[in-house]
């Protein structure tokens, strides 16, 4: 893996959101952050749903996978990620999204590792027994939900994936996020499949005790700031109108 050569000086703007959002709200935050970060600049935010939400990977063939009347039927809140990768049922998680300059941690791959590897000692200082994955193929789009299996560098306990992550590069930016479940309903996705291929495991199930949000979001950013260095300012990050009315296009989250 190739060792980051610009983290020192890199001023990171991190957010803790105690308050959940909805699913576009999320997605557009998100994608904000893509658009937005400027060089030397990394941002990092730590946040919930509400209502729970099902999420689409931006290419991932859906109408032919989960369908659109079965979601539609069981009154699931849907929204289509701006990254790729594929579905996931977002409840009693953290989710984590980081956008720097492309280049901050080498190449995709290494940057992949490089924040999972932060996420895991956050979770083991919680108590979490996890590992990172040894490498595995990467599985095709339409090969089912996120939390089927784990690839290389992926965040596994008790033989289980524990963090689903997905990646996306425009430009000289990159944005990561991804899932790290402190409980698992990952079987509303296998209930739409018809598939019991789901091999998730909670946080909370690895401690036999609740990790609340704001303690491993915590654990989160110290471990951010040891790891990576450079300057650390909290702030709010902005969630654009019309990027919300753009994730809440049902025509474009069911375009494919």
């Amino acid at each position: 893996m190739n060792e980051p050569t610009s983290l020192g000086s890199t001023s990171w703007e991190y957010a803790i959101e105690r308050a959940a959002r909805s699913g576009a709200e999320n997605m557009a935050t998100d994608t904000w952050l893509l658009q937005h970060t400027e060089p030397g600049v990394g941002r990092l935010r730590l946040y919930r749903w509400n209502p729970p939400c099902l999420s689409l990977g931006r290419n991932e063939p859906a109408l032919r996978r989960y369908g659109r009347e079965a979601v539609r039927t069981r009154g699931l809140p849907v929204v289509r990620r701006p990254t790729g990768g594929r579905a996931v049922w977002h409840e009693s998680e953290l989710t984590y999204a980081i956008a720097a300059s492309a280049d901050l941690f080498g190449t995709l791959a290494d940057t992949y590792i490089c924040i999972h590897q932060v996420l895991a000692r956050a979770l083991r200082d919680c108590g979490a027994a996890v590992e990172l994955a040894v490498h595995r193929p990467v599985q095709p789009l339409g090969s089912g939900p996120c939390f089927a299996a784990p690839v290389g560098g992926e965040i596994i306990g008790a033989d289980g994936k524990v963090v689903g992550s997905a990646q996306v590069r425009e430009g000289s930016t990159f944005l990561q996020h991804g899932s790290v479940l402190l409980g698992n309903r990952q079987e509303v996705v296998s209930e739409l499949i018809g598939d019991n291929a789901i091999r998730a495991v909670a946080a909370n199930e690895l401690v036999d005790r609740q990790i609340a949000f704001e303690e491993l979001a915590e654990a989160i950013v110290a471990n951010a700031r040891d790891t990576w260095g450079g300057s650390w300012t909290e702030r709010a990050f902005r969630t654009p109108k019309d990027l919300v009315e753009h994730f809440q296009d049902d025509d474009w989250t069911w375009r494919r």
